[in-house]
């Protein structure tokens, strides 16, 4: 029935617009701006290149102008300070201005004249194109009550004046709408009708994202429809504004606010070797009503170390953090968690717990986050590695470490090699389960073993017993055949939980037995190149010969230019010898005249 009701309008609204059509004055070239006294008009203005036309608006009674420029089209891409319409709030464009319309105008604008005149100026820039404006506008009497308001609650009704019977000629009502903080405003038509026609000139209803008429529009509809609209913020303003002809029922509308969900916990963690470093972002607290000072650890004294965003630093062994040895891995658990005013009784704020987790795993380092709201876990997971290093020394003690590469050294010369763990957690232990040498750094060639599983391989291979976070042996050097001149190691290496019986504390074990056997984590480690110290003499001897035989040269080159240099002087003296010998000259001869 609603479908059949709108057929029958549909052609009645088209004869009511072409109706309207014919009162509007068409004010194209050539002519270009006049005088109204009209107590309302509507013009229809077509305006080509290089326009400057004035309009003047004036009335004996003392009534207030409004001016609603409902549709204009300018050249594109024509700037204000090239094409405009200036509003002035007087009888000549001399008055005060009251506004500018322009190319990037972004509302429907209406001004009011603040006494029974205003005028208005069009120009035009020399780009030829056919320029449109629809302006309408009527004189009112100040004290006329105005439609419209504020709305603050989070939801409520707009309905047009004398909804549901059609609404008075002239109107023009502006509802702001504002809700809570953080919030959007969503606006339902629940009916909508309004006139029809095809730029929404006459009657119109615009929305705005903010809380102003001056920018921002949303849309500007008409006709038979039910619309919907939505803000971007918790600000909107809702504007309807009709002519002298053809009203119809109006509308009725809804709005709510709409909070935004929560954002999701932006949290991360990083955990090295010695330290777990949890990272919370500010805005995550904000929205709950949280602060850094709302957070603590296991350790209540342990302070972040930023507040933007919120950074809690420390080490693994530190801050309440609690340790676990699984036999396969090693886990360092810490929660952080928000604690609730203590002079408060009742509490609408959700409560958040971290659970930060560090995992050393065979092979890796797991970092497992867990996020709790209310009872609503959320967890993050990444990847990370224990910090292990290898270098020589030049003594048992190992105490100076060798900083020079390659590292020269005698044939069969003992050389000691220390593994370190770079870790806060003073209960870790570190085995050398293998080490392998190879003539390449890559290991893609012949390798040789010095320890395997433990068990020294090489007879000149010592090991010592582990010590804190070092694992240290010394061995004999050597050299490949075939002339490989460097050697390179690589060791596996055990990190153990020292205060359980491990891989670690187990030594030398056969390769049956060490599958049975387990190990906290693995790491690899690379050092090289060693280089025989003959192999330096030879370079030194290399350099001395390339010295002598440039020291040679240069001899042979000063001693040639010394050459060229005398064999000019002797010429040069010989020319000149012969240049003042006697009957060599020219004379000038006498004239016999």
């Amino acid at each position: 029935m609603r479908a059949l009701r709108r057929f029958f309008l549909l052609p009645l609204l088209a004869a009511l617009i072409l109706a309207e059509d014919n009162s509007i004055e068409f004010m194209g070239a050539p002519r270009c701006g006049t005088s109204l006294t009209d107590p309302n008009k509507s013009l229809k203005i077509d305006l080509n290149s290089d326009a400057n036309c004035v309009w003047q608006i004036e009335r004996n009674e003392n009534q207030t102008i409004r001016i609603i420029f409902s549709y204009f089209k300018f050249a594109p891409s024509s700037s204000c300070e090239t094409e405009s319409i200036n509003v002035y709030d007087g009888p000549s464009s001399n008055s005060p201005l009251l506004g500018q319309v322009c190319n990037n105008t972004d509302a429907v604008p209406m001004f009011e004249s603040s006494s029974n005149s205003l005028t208005f100026l069009i120009k035009t820039n020399s780009v030829a194109f056919a320029r449109n404006f629809f302006v309408f506008y009527y004189f009112f009497s100040p004290e006329t009550t105005r439609c419209g308001g504020s709305l603050t609650g989070p939801s409520g009704t707009l309905i047009s004046p004398n909804y549901p019977s059609s609404y008075p000629p002239f109107t023009y009502c502006v509802w702001h709408i504002q809700t809570a903080k953080k919030s959007k405003i969503n606006l339902q038509f629940k009916d909508f009708f309004l006139e029809l026609d095809q730029n929404c000139q006459f009657d119109f209803l615009a929305v705005y994202d903010g809380l102003t008429t001056n920018t921002g529009l949303i849309g500007k509809v008409c006709g038979v429809s039910r619309p919907t609209f939505q803000s971007s913020s918790n600000g909107m303003t809702v504007v309807l504004s009709t002519d002298y002809a053809n009203s119809y029922r109006g509308f009725s509308a809804q709005y709510t606010s709409i909070l935004p969900d929560p954002p999701e916990p932006d949290t991360s963690l990083t955990c090295s070797s010695d330290r777990m470093e949890i990272v919370v972002s500010k805005d995550y607290l904000d929205s709950f009503g949280y602060n850094e000072t709302h957070l603590q650890l296991n350790d209540p004294t342990c302070k972040p170390v930023s507040t933007d965003p919120v950074i809690f630093s420390f080490p693994l062994s530190s801050c309440g953090t609690i340790k676990k040895d699984e036999g396969h891995r090693i886990t360092y658990t810490n929660i952080l968690l928000t604690v609730s005013e203590t002079d408060k009784i009742i509490t609408r704020k959700k409560s958040i717990q971290i659970v930060a987790k560090c995992i050393m795993e065979n092979n890796s380092t797991v970092e497992v986050i867990y996020v709790t709201e209310n009872d609503l876990i959320k967890n993050t997971t990444s990847v990370g590695r224990y910090n292990v290093s290898m270098s020589f020394y030049d003594s048992d003690s190992f105490s100076s470490p060798v900083l020079q590469s390659p590292y020269y050294v005698d044939l069969n010369q003992t050389l000691f090699a220390q593994v370190s763990l770079h870790s806060s957690d003073p209960d870790l232990l570190v085995f050398v389960d293998t080490c392998v040498a190879s003539p390449q750094p890559d290991f893609g060639s012949v390798t040789y073993d010095l320890i395997r599983s433990g068990c020294n391989k090489d007879d000149t291979v010592v090991t010592y017993p582990p010590i804190e976070h070092y694992g240290r042996f010394k061995f004999n050097a050597f050299r490949f055949l075939r002339s490989f001149s460097s050697v390179y190691l690589q060791c596996d290496i055990l990190i153990c939980d020292s205060t359980t019986n491990s891989r670690c504390t187990e030594g030398c074990i056969s390769r049956q037995k060490r599958a049975a056997s387990s190990y906290t984590w693995k790491a690899k480690t690379v050092v090289g190149p060693i280089r025989l110290k003959r192999d330096l003499r030879a370079a030194d001897h290399s350099d001395a010969e390339e010295t002598s035989n440039l020291q040679r040269k240069s001899f042979y080159i000063l001693s040639f230019v010394a050459l060229i240099s005398n064999v000019i002087i002797v010429v040069a003296t010989i020319l000149k010898y012969y240049k003042r010998q006697p009957g060599y000259g020219y004379q000038k001869l006498q004239s016999s005249y």
